[in-house]
């Protein structure tokens, strides 16, 4: 089966859809209902990953943006879509190395973590117009995390009535576009965000 989702094929296997590769996304307890094309269900765990050759994080740079899912790349982090949104447009904010805690990265990743966090904001609200934000970064297994053996930092959209019975009775997400309309759209106004977090910066450097 083929089911065009934003990123590679999509093939039925007893009863379960996967995707032709892993792509970086963090599981959880939620199927995604994909209302503009056929009513597919999501769903599947990626483990923990402790081996760098078999992290998705890892891998996701080493194919094109469109296969990836990627939104932008930085010097040492790049921004991703998550395979498992929580919301359209739910972002991963990743250091290109593989390193598990926050206090494992360098000081030029933890600036340009916070530089690419503010340019995702600032890309979702151009964008989809957001009311609010849920930011964070899940620290180890009992922190929560999905993917715990590669750091990455959440940046989930938020609308008000953004949830309803479906995540509470059916434990299904309804996402309302593709992962790479969401994708082209922000890459498309990542540039404009990023001059805003520049300029933010340069003005209270006066």
């Amino acid at each position: 089966m083929h089911n065009d989702v934003g990123a590679g094929e999509l093939h039925r296997e007893d009863g379960e859809i996967t995707d032709g590769f892993e792509l970086p996304g963090v599981p959880d307890a939620f199927q995604r209902l994909w209302t503009p094309h056929r009513l597919a269900y999501i769903k599947g765990g990626q483990g923990q990953f402790n081996k760098q050759e078999d992290c998705p994080f890892c891998a996701a740079p080493q194919r094109s943006d469109e296969e990836s899912l990627i939104v932008h790349r930085g010097e040492s982090a790049y921004v991703v879509l998550n395979l498992f949104p929580y919301n359209p447009g739910h972002l991963l904010v990743c250091p290109y190395r593989h390193v598990p805690d926050y206090t494992d990265i360098t000081h030029q990743e933890t600036v340009e973590i916070g530089q690419l966090t503010q340019a995702a904001m600032h890309a979702l609200r151009s964008v989809a117009r957001p009311t609010g934000f849920n930011l964070g970064m899940n620290q180890g297994v009992t922190g929560g995390a999905g993917i715990a053996a590669h750091l990455h930092q959440h940046v989930v959209p938020r609308w008000s009535g953004d949830g309803n019975f479906f995540p509470i009775i059916a434990q299904t997400k309804a996402i309302t576009q593709t992962l790479d309309e969401v994708r082209t759209q922000l890459a498309a106004a990542w540039d404009e965000a990023a001059a805003a977090v520049a300029g933010s910066a340069d003005s209270h450097a006066e």
